[in-house]
């Protein structure tokens, strides 16, 4: 049986309690960011690269791709443009590189078209428009069963993909990038 520190208990008549250990000291708001800016440096989190990524990348390559997903060592690098991507995957090495000595534990690197959309402004006309025509919208698509899963989904994306959006997500976790139904479709084969 473990036994707490003195500083962790309290003796009441014969039996000893146990109280909660004494709190850390106030510290200010930037006291707080600034260790959070730690944390994300020595977890290797997504928002470390983030904050990272104009150094790492360089001012030419930077302002047209950005990290998309970093997980168990495997990172996920956007392009804007298919011509970025050729130059992403021509400095694969040495963006490697550059990305171990800045203290990221990178095991794969990868690389994909990204066309980063802005949304359009909070209650505008554009905005009314993209979402009257949502593919997900039940209330004026309907529902139906997915024909792969057999869940039951909006009948607009079934329209769209072909298949509910889980199975989307599952076919674009393995590498398949949004399209039509038949593109999805001849890419399983």
């Amino acid at each position: 049986m473990a036994i707490a520190p003195r500083n962790q208990t309290r003796r009441q008549g014969e039996v000893n309690l146990l109280v909660p250990p004494p709190r850390p000291p106030v510290q200010g708001l930037s006291g707080c960011l600034n260790q959070l800016e730690q944390q994300w440096q020595t977890e290797g989190s997504l928002a470390a690269l983030w904050q990272a990524w104009p150094k790492i990348a360089g001012p030419q390559l930077a302002p047209h791709c950005r990290p998309l997903r970093f997980q168990a060592g495997r990172l996920v690098v956007g392009a804007s443009h298919p011509q970025w991507l050729q130059a992403l995957r021509f400095n694969k090495h040495q963006l490697m590189g550059a990305l171990r000595g800045a203290g990221f534990a990178l095991k794969d690197l990868q690389f994909e078209q990204h066309n980063a959309t802005t949304l359009p402004p909070a209650g505008s006309t554009l905005e009314a428009e993209v979402w009257s025509h949502h593919p997900s919208r039940v209330d004026v698509f309907g529902m139906e069963d997915c024909p792969r899963c057999q869940r039951p989904s909006p009948s607009g994306e079934l329209k769209r993909w072909g298949h509910c959006s889980f199975c989307q997500r599952d076919a674009m976790d393995n590498g398949v990038a949004m399209g039509t139904p038949s593109e999805l479709e001849s890419s399983a084969q």
